[in-house]
């Protein structure tokens, strides 16, 4: 029987986390450049060359691979598949954090980041960002008012504020006692919401790159674009959760949820192959299979997405030996992370050009500083928070390699 959720008992300052505190610290130093000197200042962006890492990594990428969340919460709630329990609080934080660090991201990213709540107030319903705003902006309070009870199973009953403070114990406390009586009671609907406004916004990224038939690669530019974007967000949502599982279970010495983890892969096998279908599909019925060998940086990049992120593992999970070894099983589900990945960065950037463009992009950086900054606090409040609330289950050690 699986051990119930409880915090991590163990070091925080740990070797990785100064690491991730220095990453942190280096990332911070760029962003309060780019708010001093401006975009331009910091980055190797351009009218002609408007979206760079910070749009097709921290954004697309990172919208996508927070699909765990939505995916195990319907499999586990929706489907009434129980036995999946244990893994969606870790899925459900990663979810929350992801879609957080996003939206840190977009403030990094839009040029007068102070207008950022003008969707809010000022509707455009036949614009496809307005639509991914408000759907990430409802998502991410969906998201954290489920993660509400973990927080009230930790500290309902133990409020106990440092001195100077103790005068909001009893509000803080009559709080956490509202919202363990009332959300459990609305938590059906919640979880509802939250599928369905992920698989909105997750499409309509996709769809953001349909007026752009002369800028994007043909390899990449397709009428169901948006179909593709939700599909390979689904068939990530899996893998991604074995991949962080994996990690963290590794790095803490606990259970690695194996007995959950390899029948979770099973489904991703028909999750990645269906994708699959529909990208082959897609590429023989509009003829763009000619453009696979030009031996152009669009093509190889291409083809390694397509071969190392989507064929290969999907081959390899259908292998139940694979299924049954935790290294295989990370391996298979790490290169359907990097592949889906790719496929973020192929689209917004590599595939994407402009008869304006001036010549090629590369990040600057301060643009990969600022990237590398964000991964590295999400990741460090992933730690904090697993520190001193109930996410993770299986407190044994994992003895099996």
């Amino acid at each position: 029987m699986d051990a119930q959720p409880s915090p991590v008992n163990q070091r925080f300052w740990t070797p990785g986390v100064v690491v991730l505190a220095f990453l942190m610290a280096a990332g911070a130093v760029a962003i309060v450049a780019r708010f001093i000197g401006g975009i331009g200042y910091v980055s190797n962006l351009s009218n002609a060359r408007p979206w760079g890492i910070w749009v097709g990594i921290d954004v697309a990428s990172g919208v996508a691979l927070a699909a765990g969340g939505f995916t195990t919460g319907f499999l586990a709630h929706i489907a009434g598949r129980h036995y999946y329990e244990p893994i969606v609080r870790p899925a459900l934080l990663t979810a929350m954090l992801g879609y957080t660090f996003v939206v840190l991201g977009l403030i990094i990213d839009i040029g007068r980041s102070w207008a950022i709540w003008k969707p809010m107030i000022f509707h455009n319903p036949n614009s496809v960002l307005f639509e991914v705003a408000m759907c990430v902006m409802f998502y991410l309070n969906v998201l954290y008012l489920e993660f509400i009870p973990i927080v009230v199973e930790r500290y309902k009953g133990r409020v106990n504020l440092p001195a100077g403070l103790s005068i909001f114990n009893a509000p803080a406390e009559a709080l956490l006692r509202l919202a363990d009586a009332v959300l459990p009671k609305v938590m059906w609907a919640l979880i509802i919401a939250g599928v369905v406004l992920s698989c909105m916004h997750q499409s309509s990224l996709g769809s953001l790159m349909l007026i752009a038939p002369t800028k994007v690669h043909p390899l990449w530019y397709t009428p169901i674009l948006p179909l593709l974007f939700l599909t390979s967000a689904i068939a990530v949502g899996y893998p991604m959760v074995v991949f962080e599982t994996t990690i963290i279970t590794s790095s803490l010495k606990r259970d690695g949820e194996m007995h959950i983890l390899a029948p979770l892969t099973r489904i991703t096998i028909f999750l990645l192959g269906f994708y699959l279908a529909l990208k082959i599909g897609d590429m023989v019925v509009r003829g763009t299979y000619v453009y696979l060998f030009d031996g152009t940086a669009q093509a190889n990049s291409f083809l390694v997405e397509i071969l190392f992120g989507v064929v290969v593992p999907w081959l390899m999970l259908l292998c139940p030996a694979v299924r049954r070894s935790r290294r295989a099983l990370f391996i298979a589900c790490t290169m359907i992370v990097g592949g889906v990945l790719l496929n973020r960065i192929n689209v917004f950037i590599v595939g994407f050009s402009s008869r304006l463009s001036d010549g090629s992009y590369f990040p600057s950086v301060s643009e990969i500083l600022v990237t590398v900054g964000l991964i590295s606090g999400l990741m460090f409040v992933y730690r904090v928070l697993v520190t001193y609330l109930p996410v993770l289950s299986g407190a044994h050690q994992e003895v099996s390699s």
